[in-house]
């Protein structure tokens, strides 16, 4: 991954905590990484621990940045969301896991997208 790249996700996962907190979502644990890969961002929706992976683009030529979680993407979050409850010691009686869609325009605001529940 090339710098810009890594600014640009750095950048969308910006947005997307700023996007969630302001959605009344608290975010507990951000990039958290273990040998089997990385959660974006882990938060609590009232009693609802939300897993969050981030997508930033620049623009559609590929897809919608939402579009790129994938069916073998979601399970590897699963995984993870168990590997982090395990390593954290979190009890959760419900999970959910949303994707935020970032699409950074040439100009203006990021255009954020919170899907709740996406797999």
């Amino acid at each position: 991954m090339t710098k810009r790249n890594q600014a640009v996700g750095g950048y969308g996962e910006r947005c997307a905590v700023r996007h969630l907190i302001e959605a009344g979502l608290r975010p507990v644990a951000r990039n958290w990484r273990c040998p089997s890969g990385e959660i974006d961002i882990v938060a609590w929706d009232g009693p609802v621990l939300v897993i969050c992976e981030v997508k930033t683009r620049r623009n559609h030529d590929f897809g919608t940045p939402a579009e790129a979680v994938v069916r073998h993407k979601a399970r590897r979050l699963r995984r993870l969301a168990a590997a982090w409850l395990a390593a954290t010691g979190t009890t959760a009686d419900e999970i959910r896991f949303d994707v935020v869609s970032v699409l950074l325009p040439r100009a203006g605001r990021a255009q954020v997208e919170h899907l709740k529940g996406a797999f």
